[in-house]
């Protein structure tokens, strides 16, 4: 049975604390940007800019350092009139005024592993130990899960700035979703440029 396309993301595998909930880094007091760009569970995030210490969703095939992977936020809503828990940073519903209400969670452990979809492509086997680049995709899960995937057909390479590290096929159960060869089967990966942590490949 083939690989479904269905991207979710980074999705921790391992690293500090422990599953299901891991230690992530809280980011408080305006640590998201105010703009109309919305930020999704499991996304790659960078800094807005370089005089800009907030995080934005990272832009498709980036090679600029991550600032770590999404994991939610809490923020003032202005629609609702209280503070929101959520999976997603809708990218508007606070005031301009009070962005300093914003607070994100993000992933950026340099010793973190994640599962991630590839794309139509594929990854191979020989293809483990090279970086590789990513695609934002389409949001699912009601629109709050992340539908970032990683392009090995296109990026596997040993530059150092491309943002992770392919590290293993992901084969268990064998037969199940993500473990088939070729398109969007998974892979676990490392972080290879992020803030944390940069590394040149090892094959191409």
């Amino acid at each position: 049975m083939a690989n479904t396309n269905a991207p979710f993301g980074f999705s921790q595998a391992s690293g500090l604390g422990s599953s299901p909930t891991f230690e992530n880094f809280e980011l408080p007091n305006g640590g998201i940007d105010y703009n109309a760009t919305a930020i999704y569970r499991n996304d790659p995030v960078t800094r807005a800019s370089s005089s800009d210490g907030t995080i934005i969703q990272a832009s498709t095939g980036g090679t600029v350092a991550l600032a770590g992977i999404f994991q939610g936020c809490k923020y003032l809503s202005t629609a609702q009139s209280r503070v929101v828990w959520s999976n997603y940073w809708p990218g508007s519903d606070v005031s301009s005024a009070n962005q300093s209400t914003i607070s994100a969670w993000i992933v950026n452990d340099p010793n973190a592993t994640f599962l991630v979809q590839s794309d139509g492509t594929g990854a191979t086997q020989a293809q483990m130990g090279a970086n590789v680049n990513f695609n934002i995709g389409t949001a699912t899960g009601g629109g709050q899960l992340s539908g970032a995937y990683i392009t090995p057909g296109s990026t596997a390479n040993t530059t150092n700035t491309l943002p992770f590290q392919m590290q293993s096929l992901y084969l268990f159960p064998p037969g199940g979703q993500g473990a088939q060869s070729g398109a969007y089967n998974w892979v676990y990966v490392k972080f290879n440029n992020v803030e944390t942590r940069q590394l040149t490949s090892v094959v191409a």
